[in-house]
């Protein structure tokens, strides 16, 4: 194994301490702030007593933790509407308070989150393993193309630049004509944004001449979606913009949970969240660590979570990595989500095992997934955008046979696919959506 990079650390002796010790050294921190959550948290205090667990400050070792009942995304918004603004998943008073962000909103109605002085040190922190282990530092611009509005993005990466010395560049309110000219201008060495939203930026350069691969970007950080973890995108990212493309995993309610390291895995940030690994039907451990992910972060009292399920699918491995970390790794980052999944005739399918495919014709700019439902039955079809001033009739049409073939060979079902003309599919700046339901069988 090469020697580990200190540069490329926050915490060298933390983040390659055996297994048995980072256990220890998480159950110090989760029972260090646990009387002041089991008695200030209406929230978990409610929650446990109705679990049986009237007292949680009488829990002493990691068996009397997994007694305690899971948390899912359903109670937190019940609670939120049954106690608006903000829920009671609050340890403090209101006025402990400093930052309030929330969900993109994706799948339902946003959940507003609160974050105390601490907290968001803490989130900002979780931010530093993120930077160090990707390299960056006081010689590096940053550039943010994100909106800069409620939801959380990355408000904690803009805060954490400060805290490794580089310049923060925002780039909200901005169209992606100017964000492309100020990150130009600016010189921008390091860009932050959706995986989306970094193709729709070089797709906006190719169109105005601008070859966002000669750019000096070296690096691109993303969240917000599996996309810089599918083999596919991330080429195509690093293709466009001639750089390193790095995935990063975090959730509004959670924090930011993992990293990518110099030998291109995935870590789970361990130092600040306990992580189990279940079966989703059940809730019992997981076999061969493969499962839904559930976490406890041990930073953010103001407003924990605890035993929060996720409902991101992970295959979770402990073994030493090749660049000296113990922490766990997600093999191949986030695999896909439990709300994403798609039965489709008695197959399970994954919207980003169609991406997979789809990324790898580069003919595609953009493309949506249909999904039809008739009677009971759903089909899928995937409509590809394709320019058809630069790609022939003849093309498409062998695009799209070849494009049928390999998404029925990747899933195991035979999925439609078509051709939309250049620039009629929607674009987004943060989370996309491009799974659409439509009632009826394809055409």
């Amino acid at each position: 194994m090469k020697t580990a990079d200190p540069a490329l650390f926050v915490d060298p002796t933390l983040e390659t301490m055996a297994r048995d010790d980072l256990a220890a050294y998480q159950w110090q921190r989760f029972v260090r702030w646990l009387p002041a959550l089991a008695a200030g948290n209406p929230f978990y205090r409610t929650k446990w007593s109705a679990a049986g667990v009237d007292d949680a400050r009488a829990i002493s070792e990691w068996g009397g933790f997994r007694r305690l009942p899971f948390t899912t995304k359903a109670d937190l918004s019940r609670d939120q509407e049954l106690h608006p603004p903000f829920g009671t998943d609050l340890t403090f008073p209101l006025d402990r308070y400093v930052r309030v962000h929330q969900t993109s909103g994706t799948t339902g109605r946003p959940l507003r989150w609160l974050d105390t002085v601490e907290s968001w040190d803490w989130w900002q922190r979780c931010w530093m393993f993120v930077y160090r282990a990707a390299g960056v530092g006081p010689s590096d611009r940053v550039f943010f193309a994100f909106s800069f509005g409620p939801f959380i993005g990355f408000w904690a990466a803009f805060d954490a630049a400060r805290r490794i010395g580089a310049l923060a560049i925002p780039g909200g309110g901005l169209d992606s004509n100017l964000r492309l000219r100020l990150l130009a201008e600016s010189g921008a060495t390091v860009l932050v944004c959706t995986p989306s939203y970094a193709l729709r930026l070089a797709e906006v350069g190719r169109v105005t001449g601008l070859d966002t691969a000669r750019l000096p970007i070296r690096l691109t950080i993303h969240a917000g979606e599996p996309g810089a973890s599918i083999p596919a995108t991330r080429r195509r990212i690093e293709a466009a913009w001639g750089a390193v493309c790095i995935d990063h995993t975090g959730l509004t309610e959670v924090g930011a949970t993992g990293f990518t390291c110099p030998a291109g895995e995935v870590h789970l940030n361990e130092s600040e969240f306990i992580a189990e690994v279940i079966d989703p039907a059940t809730g019992a451990p997981a076999s061969g660590g493969e499962g839904e992910l559930v976490l406890t972060n041990l930073g953010r009292e103001g407003s924990p979570v605890v035993r929060y399920r996720t409902g991101d699918r992970v295959r979770l491995i402990e073994d030493r990595c090749e660049c000296g970390r113990t922490f766990a790794r997600l093999a191949g980052g986030i695999l896909g989500r439990a709300d994403d999944m798609l039965i489709v005739r008695g197959v399970n399918v994954f919207p980003s095992g169609i991406e997979e495919v789809v990324r790898q014709f580069e003919c595609v700019d953009e493309f949506r997934i249909e999904v039809h439902r008739r009677s009971e039955m759903l089909d899928l079809r995937v409509v590809a955008e394709i320019d058809g001033d630069r790609y022939g009739a003849g093309q498409i049409a062998a695009t799209l046979d070849d494009l049928r073939r390999r998404l029925r060979a990747a899933c195991g079902i035979r999925i439609d696919a078509e051709a939309a003309a250049a620039g009629t599919l929607p674009r987004w700046e943060l989370k996309a959506r491009r799974v659409v339901h439509i009632d009826g069988p394809a055409r």
